[in-house]
């Protein structure tokens, strides 16, 4: 009787066996201070800001009494939820114009700038050493009555008295906020470009692609990742920003942060208060996880452009 040899043999092939992780109780030890730090100064007050958002005042008093009310106040009522819309537009103002200045001046910098190119980018980034106080009330001085833009202007003719349009103005806050959080975006996108290969702008010259079409299919699609951090950065900080619209915007270019500092000082309704600030959270959480989204899409369309530029 022939035996299949074949039929009888199998081939096994022998898994190496997983080393399991061993705990380190040293590991523990190095997590406990930074899980204390945060739960005390994070969560805690997070949390705390999330239940006092539904209590309600009585009389100057906080009741411990669920409620939803200050919610449907909040979304109900249009100072409040309009200032939120208008603290929206502001940011994306700003958001717009940081990175339309950022991008050319980085661009020039990295690409065409062949000496002293760490001087200029320092020389654009002296800013950041100013105190944000003094940046906001600078531009107090430049936008006043009395400042130098009006005397400017008067000196040359073209006004007979001093214009009151320039201060206390969203433009004033919007041309403060994009000078103070400019830098910062240039930061990033200068980060971006400087690590953006030259042999891809090589090759596509070599095959016949002009300097716009080389920049619109190769630098800026490569650069996107540190165009949507910078823009993040700037749209996030604007959001929560309140002493250039107080100090610039006057009454009439409120922004929420604003509100949130007057109800828990002025007007002492904290239950409000932290109601604007957690729906400011969520929706800040919110615009940034798209922009994650967005930034991982743009990372790796440009992890695939430097595969196949190697």
């Amino acid at each position: 009787m022939s035996v299949n040899v074949s039929t009888q043999v199998k081939k096994t092939t022998i898994k190496p066996k997983k080393k399991r992780r061993q705990f380190n109780p040293r590991l523990l030890l190095l997590l406990i201070p930074p899980l204390i730090w945060l739960t005390v100064f994070l969560f805690a007050p997070y949390f705390t800001l999330f239940l006092n958002s539904f209590w309600k005042v009585d009389f100057g008093t906080i009741v411990r009494e669920f409620t939803l009310d200050n919610y449907t106040k909040f979304f109900t009522n249009e100072l409040y939820f309009g200032t939120l819309l208008k603290t929206l537009k502001i940011a994306s103002l700003v958001t717009i114009f940081s990175v339309l200045l950022s991008y050319p001046l980085a661009y020039y910098i990295n690409f065409k700038v062949k000496k002293h190119k760490q001087l200029m980018y320092t020389l654009v980034i002296i800013p950041l050493w100013v105190s944000y106080l003094v940046r906001a009330y600078a531009w107090k001085i430049v936008l006043g009555q009395e400042g130098i833009l009006n005397n400017l202007l008067m000196s040359l003719g073209l006004i007979d008295k001093p214009l009151e349009i320039f201060l206390y103005s969203p433009y004033a806050v919007v041309l403060a906020l994009t000078h103070i959080y400019t830098p910062w975006v240039l930061m990033s996108i200068y980060t971006s470009l400087e690590h953006i290969p030259r042999n891809l702008q090589e090759a596509s010259k070599d095959l016949g692609a002009g300097r716009f079409r080389t920049f619109f299919k190769i630098i800026f699609p490569l650069s996107l990742p540190g165009v949507i951090a910078g823009a993040t950065f700037a749209f996030v900080l604007t959001m929560g920003d309140f002493l250039a619209p107080q100090l610039l915007g006057g009454t009439s270019s409120m922004m929420i942060s604003n509100v949130v500092y007057s109800l828990f000082g002025v007007a002492n309704n904290w239950p409000l208060g932290s109601t604007i600030g957690i729906v400011t959270l969520v929706l800040v959480l919110l615009i940034l996880e798209i922009t994650h989204r967005l930034e991982k899409k743009a990372s790796s369309f440009e992890n695939a452009e430097e595969t196949k530029g190697a």
